[in-house]
């Protein structure tokens, strides 16, 4: 049966995966803060270029959720400090039966939406769909072949959640039901924890930082401390070595590669650490296991956003 899917935070993975919803028949709307991205949109479809090609899809796109109405799925994909904030403007997409997804990087996004739609409405979900955004309407897709892992809170193998990854899948989006997402969160946590912060500190790409034994030691700290926490916290890991986090950080990438991290500091904006070492240090206070190796990165991360935008506003004063 169709569904009604509301994408919040239709970046370039809100749009990879908005699009194939569309394209499985889904009545799918893209929502986004950009207006001229959302013009575009309008105007021309979306631009779509895969490895299937390139082709303009008609999609349903706005900047307003109030113009949608309430929908049977809210995926939300928006950026980790914009979650509070943009989940509040869209209470209009909520009705009886709504269930909100988070395929957000990090952890702790499940928490903040529950507070606001309540937790028995929510689910959590880890994606590996790829997405570049190309120009205002127009994307880069990487869909087929990459897995999204979808769950209840609880484990609990639910059919909301089967008919969701249903449809995911009828519209090309690989998706599996954990009965562990917690889990498979955690297990992504772990890959980002072992790099992203080091990257955005000292401004490397893949290639040097792997050259250097000092940072890749730093990493393993870092990771050895998250997987700690983990395990105090009865979550059940399938990496369980810090070595292992810091190899699969680097599979299939080249030595130019950056970060999320690292690109979100060089365009100027506020990264995503308070729900990557941010949730670690977080998680350890709950639990009783010191994190001082993530608050440490945490803080340095923390201290160059803040010189980048004393920067930006002594710019904008002259």
């Amino acid at each position: 049966m169709p569904l009604k899917i509301a994408i919040l935070g239709a970046g370039a993975l809100g749009c990879a995966i908005g699009y194939a919803l569309t394209q499985g028949g889904h009545e799918t709307w893209l929502v986004t803060r950009s207006a001229p991205h959302v013009d575009a949109m309008r105007r021309d479809g979306l631009l779509v270029d895969s490895a299937e090609g390139s082709r303009h899809i008609k999609v349903r796109a706005t900047t307003d959720a109030a113009d949608v109405g309430p929908v049977d799925l809210v995926v939300v994909l928006v950026k980790s400090f914009h979650t509070d904030a943009a989940m509040r403007s869209a209470l209009g997409l909520i009705g009886s039966d709504t269930v909100v997804l988070s395929l957000q990087n990090g952890l702790g996004h499940e928490d903040v939406l529950a507070d606001i739609v309540g937790r028995e409405r929510v689910l959590a979900g880890k994606t590996y769909v790829g997405g570049v955004l190309r120009a205002p309407g127009h994307i880069q897709a990487g869909v087929a072949g990459k897995l999204t892992f979808i769950g209840e809170l609880d484990g609990r193998l639910t059919p909301r959640a089967k008919a969701i990854a249903e449809a995911f899948n009828a519209s090309g989006l690989a998706t599996t039901v954990s009965s562990n997402i917690m889990g498979t969160m955690w297990d992504k946590l772990l890959i980002n924890v072992a790099t992203g912060a080091l990257t955005g500190i000292t401004s490397l790409t893949y290639g040097p930082l792997y050259e250097e034994p000092l940072l890749k030691a730093t990493s393993l700290s870092a990771v050895a401390e998250a997987i700690a926490v983990a395990k105090a916290a009865g979550v059940e890991l399938s990496i369980t070595e810090p070595e292992d986090a810091w190899n699969l950080a680097a599979a299939g990438l080249g030595p130019a590669f950056k970060t999320s991290m690292l690109q979100s500091l060089e365009k100027g904006s506020v990264t995503e650490i308070d729900y990557i070492n941010g949730s670690v240090v977080r998680w350890g206070e709950r639990v009783g296991i010191p994190t001082p190796v993530n608050a440490t990165l945490v803080a340095c991360i923390k201290g160059i956003e803040r010189a980048m935008t004393d920067q930006q506003k002594e710019e904008a004063r002259t």
